[in-house]
């Protein structure tokens, strides 16, 4: 009787046993099932990943089942902690990534905007480890195009090329493996050098008085944050132009009530003396809430790099990747770029709190303003820019029309200082407004034409006022519909100042920032 199959693999070795035979089996069946693209197994895609994975298994199987030796890898006890994790001990080990890396020998390498590349010498084990590949692949692919399984690979030569795989992977796996340790821990420094400011930031700032070394040291750790908000901070703009003197104007603003950072900090920690005085500032001035959201920000930030002190190496090396700092610097360009505007702005700061001021008042004369804001009705959005134009209408001098410079600049020309007269536009919409004014005030015996327009402007349309005679209401309606031209305006033209606006001026008029810079976050990363 003449056998077949795996039976007849016969070698100076001996025949193979049934376990060597199921494991060259399965090393077949799992090669045949590759993916593949331009000759190269595909493992861009999950089933493609999935299917080299399996091969990779089925490769240590049959090595483990043939008795051969793993080449040595003592050199894994030097890994990091994360790689230790992936690589246990001494055994194989087989992964798709490594064998990709390999393929992709030449490919850069980005991290965090940087651009790395292997070195030769890790180059020429991609290579040696590509060329063991091919041998492997070629004996299995000469096996399964025999006909009728009469020819299958000797057992002295398969063992040959899984051991020659097993040194060429060996010698790979520890220079990428080295290397791409050094490329993280590099892409890490942007992490530990804020870190590192931090620290020496603690030890000084407590000093009795601020000397120049703790003012130098915020500044640096300012610009270290900036840093890392250029490269991992994908959920905003990724700005690194917001500097300390953003921080500088805040604690100027918080230092005139009594205020300092330690307050900020107690406040978001729950201590109610400390979130009673902060409340009380903003009573008093309303821009105070965005003070306190740059502070809050800042040793949010802070907080943040003193727990990640403690576990550096649990830090992704793409920054991008850490959920916890991504979020720290989404709070912090957030406030920040409000801070930049309002804050160190001194002219727009005192405009927002004269508007926010006004805007009081009216929530007395329009108790369904109160209502808008509260709630943050949708309706209130469109309340808000007419109500800015009737208060720079009503005061068309500084700081309110500094204001409204700022929002639309394309009306005025650059740095310009005067009234808004100086657009024939808006001129012709003050003179109508004043006219309006005079006309209630005679025509009706309007004590109180301001509030007149007002209740007009938060009911958005002419219900609140026709009681007036006719002549009036025509020229009250007609003002109003010019009035929202502007309001149009305003929020289309320079849509992002005007939204950020519209959030400046709520935040205010509700008292508070909704954010909770330093509540407890959970999982740091």
């Amino acid at each position: 009787m003449i056998r077949t199959g795996w039976s007849r693999l016969t070698t100076g070795w001996g025949t193979t046993t049934s376990a060597e035979s199921a494991a060259i089996d399965q090393l077949l069946n799992t090669h045949r099932a590759l993916l593949l693209d331009g000759g190269r197994a595909e493992v861009g895609s999950e089933a493609g990943y999935s299917a080299c994975a399996i091969f990779l298994s089925s490769v240590e199987t049959a090595a483990k089942t043939f008795g051969l030796e793993a080449a040595p890898r003592g050199y894994r006890k030097k890994f990091s902690a994360n790689y230790r994790a992936l690589f246990p001990d001494d055994a194989r080990h087989y992964r798709v990534d490594v064998l990709e890396a390999s393929a992709d020998q030449h490919s850069a390498i980005w991290v965090n905007g940087d651009k790395f590349e292997l070195s030769p010498e890790a180059i020429c084990h991609a290579e040696a480890l590509q060329k063991a590949w091919s041998d492997l692949t070629q004996l299995l692919d000469a096996s399964a195009a025999a006909p009728d399984g009469c020819r299958h690979p000797g057992r002295s030569e398969l063992c040959a090329v899984l051991d020659s795989l097993d040194v060429a992977w060996a010698g790979f796996e520890h220079k990428y493996i080295a290397e791409l340790i050094e490329i993280e821990e590099q892409a890490r420094r942007l992490i530990i050098k804020a870190v590192e400011l931090e620290a020496k930031l603690a030890t000084v700032e407590d000093a009795p008085q601020k000397g120049k070394e703790t003012v130098e040291l915020q500044r640096a750790l300012v610009q270290g944050i900036a840093h890392l908000n250029s490269v991992a901070n994908f959920r905003r703009k990724g700005r690194d132009d917001l500097g300390f003197d953003i921080l500088e104007s805040a604690s100027e603003v918080l230092s005139k009530f009594g205020l300092s950072s330690k307050d900020i900090v107690a406040a978001g920690e729950g201590k109610g003396f400390a979130a009673a005085a902060i409340q009380d500032a903003v009573s008093r001035s309303a821009g105070v809430s965005m003070a306190v959201d740059v502070v809050g920000s800042f040793e949010a930030m802070r907080r943040y790099l003193r727990e990640v002190k403690k576990c550096l190496e649990r830090v992704d090396p793409h920054l991008c990747n850490n959920v916890g700092l991504v979020a720290r610097l989404v709070d912090w360009e957030e406030s920040w770029e409000i801070g930049a505007r309002y804050v160190r702005q001194r002219s727009l700061f005192e405009a927002n709190n004269d508007i926010v001021a006004e805007f009081r008042i009216a929530q007395n004369l329009a108790p369904a303003f109160t209502t808008m804001c509260t709630d943050c009705d949708v309706e209130l959005f469109l309340v808000l820019p007419r109500m800015v134009i009737l208060c720079c209408l009503e005061k068309p001098l500084e700081p309110r029309a500094g204001l409204l410079r700022s929002l639309l600049p394309h009306r005025f020309p650059e740095n310009a200082n005067s009234g808004l007269e100086q657009d024939p536009e808006m001129a012709a919409l003050l003179a109508q407004f004043k006219q309006v004014i005079q006309l209630l005030v005679s025509e009706d015996r309007d004590s109180a034409p301001h509030a007149t327009l007002v209740r007009r402007a938060v009911a958005g349309t002419a219900d609140e006022v026709r009681h007036l005679p006719r002549p009036v209401l025509e020229r009250v309606e007609h003002l109003m519909r010019d009035v929202e031209k502007w309001s149009l305006e305003l929020q289309r033209k320079n849509a992002e100042d005007w939204n950020q606006c519209s959030s400046v001026l709520v935040q205010c008029m509700n008292g508070s920032s909704q954010k909770q810079h330093l509540l407890p976050s959970g999982k740091f990363q």
